[in-house]
Protein backbone atom coordinates (compact mmCIF):
# COMPACT_ATOMS: atom_id res chain seq x y z
CA UNK A 1 0.00 0.00 0.00
CA UNK A 2 1.27 3.44 -0.95
CA UNK A 3 0.49 6.49 1.15
CA UNK A 4 0.72 10.20 0.44
CA UNK A 5 0.39 12.20 3.67
CA UNK A 6 0.76 15.96 4.04
CA UNK A 7 0.89 17.30 7.58
CA UNK A 8 -1.86 19.89 8.13
CA UNK A 9 -0.70 23.33 9.20
CA UNK A 10 -3.83 23.99 11.28
CA UNK A 11 -7.28 22.76 12.28
CA UNK A 12 -6.21 19.24 13.17
CA UNK A 13 -6.63 16.98 16.22
CA UNK A 14 -4.08 14.67 17.81
CA UNK A 15 -5.76 11.26 18.11
CA UNK A 16 -4.13 8.04 19.41
CA UNK A 17 -4.06 5.19 16.91
CA UNK A 18 -5.69 3.02 19.58
CA UNK A 19 -8.95 4.88 18.96
CA UNK A 20 -8.88 4.56 15.19
CA UNK A 21 -7.97 0.85 15.35
CA UNK A 22 -10.10 -0.05 18.37
CA UNK A 23 -11.53 -3.56 17.83
CA UNK A 24 -14.71 -3.00 19.89
CA UNK A 25 -15.74 0.48 18.76
CA UNK A 26 -18.10 0.79 15.81
CA UNK A 27 -17.54 3.35 13.05
CA UNK A 28 -20.26 5.55 14.60
CA UNK A 29 -18.58 5.37 18.02
CA UNK A 30 -15.18 6.32 16.54
CA UNK A 31 -16.76 9.16 14.53
CA UNK A 32 -18.58 10.51 17.59
CA UNK A 33 -15.44 10.34 19.72
CA UNK A 34 -13.31 12.08 17.06
CA UNK A 35 -15.96 14.76 16.62
CA UNK A 36 -16.01 15.45 20.39
CA UNK A 37 -12.23 15.50 20.65
CA UNK A 38 -11.98 17.98 17.77
CA UNK A 39 -14.12 20.60 19.54
CA UNK A 40 -12.35 23.58 21.12
CA UNK A 41 -12.52 24.07 24.86
CA UNK A 42 -14.96 26.96 24.44
CA UNK A 43 -17.54 24.75 22.69
CA UNK A 44 -20.41 23.55 24.85
CA UNK A 45 -22.08 20.56 23.22
CA UNK A 46 -23.69 17.50 24.75
CA UNK A 47 -23.05 14.03 23.36
CA UNK A 48 -26.41 14.00 21.58
CA UNK A 49 -25.88 17.45 20.01
CA UNK A 50 -22.44 16.40 18.79
CA UNK A 51 -23.93 13.22 17.30
CA UNK A 52 -26.57 15.26 15.47
CA UNK A 53 -23.88 17.51 13.99
CA UNK A 54 -21.85 14.47 12.99
CA UNK A 55 -24.86 13.01 11.16
CA UNK A 56 -25.34 10.06 13.52
CA UNK A 57 -28.97 8.97 13.95
CA UNK A 58 -30.51 8.49 17.39
CA UNK A 59 -30.42 4.67 17.53
CA UNK A 60 -26.84 4.57 16.25
CA UNK A 61 -25.92 7.34 18.70
CA UNK A 62 -27.23 5.36 21.67
CA UNK A 63 -25.16 2.31 20.64
CA UNK A 64 -22.09 4.46 20.06
CA UNK A 65 -22.40 6.20 23.44
CA UNK A 66 -22.82 2.86 25.22
CA UNK A 67 -19.66 1.54 23.55
CA UNK A 68 -17.66 4.66 24.47
CA UNK A 69 -18.83 4.47 28.10
CA UNK A 70 -18.05 0.74 28.29
CA UNK A 71 -14.51 1.33 27.01
CA UNK A 72 -13.88 4.30 29.36
CA UNK A 73 -13.74 7.06 26.71
CA UNK A 74 -17.00 8.70 27.85
CA UNK A 75 -18.43 9.28 31.31
CA UNK A 76 -21.55 11.07 32.54
CA UNK A 77 -23.21 11.80 35.87
CA UNK A 78 -26.69 12.96 36.86
CA UNK A 79 -27.00 15.40 39.77
CA UNK A 80 -29.61 17.75 41.20
CA UNK A 81 -28.73 21.42 41.50
CA UNK A 82 -29.62 23.82 44.33
CA UNK A 83 -32.75 24.89 42.45
CA UNK A 84 -33.97 21.29 42.21
CA UNK A 85 -33.23 20.90 38.52
CA UNK A 86 -31.44 17.79 37.30
CA UNK A 87 -28.19 18.28 35.38
CA UNK A 88 -25.96 15.96 33.41
CA UNK A 89 -22.19 16.33 33.55
CA UNK A 90 -20.37 14.65 30.66
CA UNK A 91 -16.68 13.94 30.16
CA UNK A 92 -14.88 12.67 27.06
CA UNK A 93 -11.22 11.60 27.00
CA UNK A 94 -8.74 10.50 24.36
CA UNK A 95 -7.63 7.59 26.53
CA UNK A 96 -9.66 5.13 28.64
CA UNK A 97 -10.35 6.32 32.17
CA UNK A 98 -11.59 4.34 35.15
CA UNK A 99 -14.58 5.62 37.10
CA UNK A 100 -12.26 6.88 39.85
CA UNK A 101 -10.02 8.73 37.39
CA UNK A 102 -13.04 10.27 35.67
CA UNK A 103 -14.45 11.50 38.98
CA UNK A 104 -11.08 13.05 39.88
CA UNK A 105 -11.04 14.92 36.56
CA UNK A 106 -14.66 15.97 37.02
CA UNK A 107 -13.82 17.52 40.38
CA UNK A 108 -10.92 19.53 38.93
CA UNK A 109 -12.94 22.70 38.25
CA UNK A 110 -15.01 21.19 35.42
CA UNK A 111 -18.25 23.13 34.93
CA UNK A 112 -21.38 21.14 35.95
CA UNK A 113 -23.02 20.99 32.52
CA UNK A 114 -20.00 21.40 30.29
CA UNK A 115 -18.69 18.82 27.88
CA UNK A 116 -15.01 19.50 28.07
CA UNK A 117 -13.13 17.69 25.27
CA UNK A 118 -9.82 16.15 26.06
CA UNK A 119 -8.17 17.88 23.09
CA UNK A 120 -9.03 21.43 22.08
CA UNK A 121 -7.41 23.81 19.64
CA UNK A 122 -4.54 22.78 17.38
CA UNK A 123 -0.96 23.09 18.48
CA UNK A 124 2.05 23.08 16.17
CA UNK A 125 4.10 19.91 15.88
CA UNK A 126 6.86 18.64 13.60
CA UNK A 127 5.14 15.90 11.56
CA UNK A 128 4.69 14.84 7.96
CA UNK A 129 8.08 13.39 7.06
CA UNK A 130 8.79 9.78 6.23
CA UNK A 131 10.69 8.07 9.06
CA UNK A 132 13.70 7.50 6.81
CA UNK A 133 13.95 11.16 5.82
CA UNK A 134 12.87 12.79 9.06
CA UNK A 135 15.49 15.39 9.95
CA UNK A 136 13.61 17.00 12.81
CA UNK A 137 15.76 16.92 15.93
CA UNK A 138 14.17 15.38 18.97
CA UNK A 139 14.03 18.23 21.48
CA UNK A 140 12.04 16.37 24.11
CA UNK A 141 13.52 16.67 27.59
CA UNK A 142 15.28 13.66 29.06
CA UNK A 143 13.22 11.29 31.18
CA UNK A 144 12.43 12.46 34.67
CA UNK A 145 14.88 11.02 37.20
CA UNK A 146 12.90 8.50 39.21
CA UNK A 147 12.03 9.46 42.75
CA UNK A 148 12.96 6.73 45.25
CA UNK A 149 9.71 4.79 45.11
CA UNK A 150 10.51 2.81 48.22
CA UNK A 151 10.08 6.01 50.25
CA UNK A 152 6.66 6.91 48.78
CA UNK A 153 3.65 4.62 49.25
CA UNK A 154 2.11 3.29 46.04
CA UNK A 155 -1.34 4.62 46.91
CA UNK A 156 0.12 8.12 47.27
CA UNK A 157 1.74 7.85 43.81
CA UNK A 158 -1.60 6.73 42.34
CA UNK A 159 -3.38 9.66 43.99
CA UNK A 160 -0.76 12.07 42.63
CA UNK A 161 -1.25 10.61 39.13
CA UNK A 162 -4.99 11.32 39.39
CA UNK A 163 -4.28 14.92 40.38
CA UNK A 164 -1.96 15.35 37.39
CA UNK A 165 -4.56 13.74 35.12
CA UNK A 166 -7.17 16.24 36.32
CA UNK A 167 -4.80 19.11 35.52
CA UNK A 168 -4.03 17.61 32.10
CA UNK A 169 -7.71 17.29 31.17
CA UNK A 170 -8.87 20.66 32.47
CA UNK A 171 -5.97 22.85 31.25
CA UNK A 172 -5.40 22.70 27.49
CA UNK A 173 -1.83 24.00 27.79
CA UNK A 174 -0.81 21.15 30.10
CA UNK A 175 -1.76 18.07 28.09
CA UNK A 176 0.21 14.99 29.20
CA UNK A 177 0.61 11.55 27.71
CA UNK A 178 0.17 8.41 29.76
CA UNK A 179 3.93 7.90 29.86
CA UNK A 180 4.52 11.47 31.06
CA UNK A 181 1.90 11.03 33.78
CA UNK A 182 3.67 7.89 34.99
CA UNK A 183 7.05 9.67 35.04
CA UNK A 184 5.80 12.77 36.85
CA UNK A 185 3.57 11.03 39.40
CA UNK A 186 6.41 10.27 41.90
CA UNK A 187 7.46 13.93 41.86
CA UNK A 188 3.90 15.04 42.56
CA UNK A 189 3.57 12.37 45.25
CA UNK A 190 6.55 13.93 47.03
CA UNK A 191 4.45 17.10 47.38
CA UNK A 192 1.63 15.11 48.99
CA UNK A 193 4.13 13.39 51.25
CA UNK A 194 5.28 16.81 52.48
CA UNK A 195 1.76 17.89 53.41
CA UNK A 196 0.50 19.56 50.20
CA UNK A 197 -3.07 18.86 49.09
CA UNK A 198 -4.39 18.03 45.64
CA UNK A 199 -5.79 21.56 45.41
CA UNK A 200 -2.35 23.00 46.24
CA UNK A 201 -0.82 20.97 43.42
CA UNK A 202 -3.44 21.98 40.86
CA UNK A 203 -3.17 25.67 41.70
CA UNK A 204 0.63 25.63 41.62
CA UNK A 205 0.72 23.95 38.21
CA UNK A 206 -2.00 26.06 36.55
CA UNK A 207 -1.33 29.55 37.88
CA UNK A 208 0.71 32.00 35.81
CA UNK A 209 1.28 29.81 32.75
CA UNK A 210 3.48 31.32 30.04
CA UNK A 211 2.18 31.95 26.55
CA UNK A 212 2.71 29.68 24.75
CA UNK A 213 3.60 26.48 26.63
CA UNK A 214 6.08 24.66 24.37
CA UNK A 215 6.35 21.46 26.38
CA UNK A 216 3.80 20.75 29.11
CA UNK A 217 5.71 17.87 30.74
CA UNK A 218 8.91 19.93 30.98
CA UNK A 219 7.06 22.85 32.55
CA UNK A 220 5.28 20.63 35.10
CA UNK A 221 8.52 18.85 35.96
CA UNK A 222 10.29 22.18 36.50
CA UNK A 223 7.56 23.45 38.80
CA UNK A 224 7.36 20.21 40.76
CA UNK A 225 11.13 20.19 41.42
CA UNK A 226 11.81 23.93 41.75
CA UNK A 227 8.86 24.74 44.00
CA UNK A 228 8.93 21.59 46.09
CA UNK A 229 7.82 22.56 49.61
CA UNK A 230 10.09 22.02 52.56
CA UNK A 231 9.49 18.82 54.51
CA UNK A 232 7.61 19.29 57.77
CA UNK A 233 9.88 19.78 60.79
CA UNK A 234 10.68 16.69 62.75
CA UNK A 235 9.45 17.12 66.28
CA UNK A 236 11.92 15.88 68.92
CA UNK A 237 10.55 13.01 70.88
CA UNK A 238 11.38 12.28 74.50
CA UNK A 239 13.13 8.94 74.66
CA UNK A 240 11.18 6.48 76.78
CA UNK A 241 12.58 5.84 80.23
CA UNK A 242 13.84 2.33 80.92
CA UNK A 243 11.33 0.22 82.78
CA UNK A 244 13.71 -0.28 85.69
CA UNK A 245 13.75 3.48 86.33
CA UNK A 246 10.02 3.36 87.05
CA UNK A 247 10.35 0.52 89.60
CA UNK A 248 10.96 0.54 93.38
CA UNK A 249 12.64 -1.92 95.73
CA UNK A 250 10.21 -3.64 98.10
CA UNK A 251 10.90 -3.01 101.80
CA UNK A 252 9.44 -6.39 102.78
CA UNK A 253 11.33 -9.48 103.85
CA UNK A 254 12.80 -11.08 100.71
CA UNK A 255 15.79 -13.37 100.22
CA UNK A 256 16.92 -11.12 97.36
CA UNK A 257 16.02 -7.54 96.49
CA UNK A 258 12.66 -7.44 94.72
CA UNK A 259 11.69 -4.62 92.35
CA UNK A 260 8.05 -3.76 91.73
CA UNK A 261 6.18 -1.02 89.86
CA UNK A 262 4.27 1.12 92.40
CA UNK A 263 0.86 2.57 91.62
CA UNK A 264 1.28 5.33 94.17
CA UNK A 265 3.53 5.85 97.19
CA UNK A 266 3.40 2.26 98.46
CA UNK A 267 6.68 0.74 99.64
CA UNK A 268 5.66 -2.93 99.62
CA UNK A 269 5.06 -5.18 96.64
CA UNK A 270 1.65 -6.74 96.11
CA UNK A 271 2.58 -10.06 97.73
CA UNK A 272 3.89 -8.37 100.87
CA UNK A 273 0.79 -6.18 101.13
CA UNK A 274 -1.48 -9.23 100.80
CA UNK A 275 0.57 -11.16 103.35
CA UNK A 276 0.48 -8.26 105.84
CA UNK A 277 -3.28 -7.87 105.36
CA UNK A 278 -3.84 -11.60 105.99
CA UNK A 279 -1.75 -11.51 109.17
CA UNK A 280 -3.71 -8.52 110.41
CA UNK A 281 -7.03 -10.24 109.76
CA UNK A 282 -5.87 -13.44 111.53
CA UNK A 283 -4.69 -11.48 114.58
CA UNK A 284 -8.00 -9.66 114.80
CA UNK A 285 -9.92 -12.93 114.57
CA UNK A 286 -7.87 -14.63 117.36
CA UNK A 287 -8.26 -11.62 119.67
CA UNK A 288 -12.05 -11.57 119.46
CA UNK A 289 -12.83 -14.56 121.92
CA UNK A 290 -10.39 -13.27 124.58
CA UNK A 291 -11.89 -9.80 124.37
CA UNK A 292 -15.39 -11.30 124.77
CA UNK A 293 -14.38 -13.33 127.88
CA UNK A 294 -12.81 -10.28 129.55
CA UNK A 295 -15.89 -8.21 128.92
CA UNK A 296 -18.18 -10.92 130.42
CA UNK A 297 -16.07 -11.22 133.58
CA UNK A 298 -16.17 -7.48 134.16
CA UNK A 299 -19.95 -7.51 133.74
CA UNK A 300 -20.42 -10.30 136.40
CA UNK A 301 -18.23 -8.54 138.91
CA UNK A 302 -20.23 -5.40 138.62
CA UNK A 303 -23.49 -7.18 139.48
Amino acid sequence: MLRHVIAPEGRFTQVPNDIIRHPRLSSDAVRLLLFLLSLPDTERLSFSEAAARAGIKNAAFQRAKSQLKAEGYAHEWRSQGPDGRWMTTQLVANQPLTAEEARAIRDGDVQPTAVKPAVGGPTPRPVGHHPKTNTVKNTSPPPVPPTPRQLIPDDLVEHAALVLASVSHTERKLRLTGRELKELAPLAADWLLRGATGRDLREELRNGLPEPVHHAAALIRDRLTRKLPEPPPIRPTTPPQPRVAQMRECEGDHTQALLFRPLGDETLCLECRVERAEKGAAAAQSATPALFATSSARLRNSL
